[in-house]
């Protein structure tokens, strides 16, 4: 009965099994270990505090490193390649990716346009310049794309598609959505629980993307240019932090509830008719059959 319950028909661990077990050493066993030489890598390079792209990417880097190594050794264990769950490395520069940053760009820059009309958010000129600021928009440009590619692979690459072959689509979607809140929720400063629902909503829109597309990739190019635009382009707060070397000088006054408060503009409720409109935008742009597991 045991025996039954863990393996499938092929003598393999069952998807649900696999999935459990992506988790379980992706969230603690091998942190332990690379905790400590991500952090050595920082001191050895003189890495500053604070909220900038070279903190942020290290972590990012970290993230992918524990994707990448558990994808592929699950990869193995099942005979298949580890850019078989959503990530064809064939497909990195297609047009799905860029139409997904063109995407993940007008929402966060909707929100951000809609914030300074309401008189919620006023610029105070270009917080830098010169060469400056073409290093800085690079840098924030490398991090965010370690941003798109990581936390997509971690999310939702091998443990949505695992999750996705053994319960269907709709409890995969919500299980990743609570998970993904949660990871903000209890380890960013200030979450509330505005955040969590465009956190959950984002994450459900991304699975829907890979229902519609049959990719991961619409979803890391939307992650991109939603992140760039709001860390680097505007320079909105994130967890009570201020972004180091974005384009500019802002103030947001008003309301917590138009200007995001601590949390910038993804906690505004201005981001939930974005939200609607980007699903809407899935469904109407990619109208063929729905997507498989991989």
């Amino acid at each position: 009965m045991l025996r039954q319950a863990l393996l499938g028909p092929d003598g393999k661990l069952r998807p649900l099994w696999r999935a459990l077990l992506f988790l379980t050493v992706g969230y603690w066993a091998l942190p332990a270990v690379l905790d400590p030489l991500i952090a050595r890598l920082g001191a050895a390079l003189h890495l500053k505090g604070g909220f900038t792209a070279a903190n942020i990417g290290l972590n990012e880097i970290e993230l992918l490193l524990i994707a990448a190594l558990l994808t592929g050794i699950f990869a193995l264990y099942e005979g298949r390649r580890i850019d078989d769950y959503g990530l064809p490395i064939r497909q990195a520069l297609s047009g799905r990716t860029f139409e997904g940053v063109a995407a993940g760009v007008i929402m966060a820059g909707i929100v951000g346009v809609a914030m300074y009309l309401a008189g919620a958010m006023r610029i105070d000129g270009f917080a830098l310049g010169g060469g400056a600021l073409v290093l800085s928009a690079l840098a924030w440009l490398a991090t965010n794309i370690c941003i798109g590619i990581a936390e997509e692979a971690w999310y939702r690459g091998y443990l949505f598609q695992t999750l996705f072959k053994s319960l269907g689509f709709w409890p995969a979607a919500l299980i990743l959505a609570a998970i993904f809140a949660a990871d903000h929720y209890f380890y960013k400063a200030g979450e509330n629980i505005w955040d969590v629902i465009t956190l959950v909503g984002f994450s459900v829109l991304i699975c829907y993307s890979v229902l519609r597309t049959g990719t991961l990739w619409w979803a890391v190019g939307m992650h991109m240019g939603f992140d760039y635009t709001q860390l680097f382009l505007i320079g909105t707060p994130n967890g009570n932090l201020i972004p180091d070397g974005r384009l500019l000088n802002v103030r947001f006054e008003g309301p917590a509830w138009l200007t995001g408060g601590v949390l910038g503009t993804e906690a505004s409720f201005l981001m939930y008719p974005v939200l609607l409109l980007a699903w809407l935008y899935l469904w109407r742009r990619f109208r063929a059959a729905p997507a498989t597991p991989a």
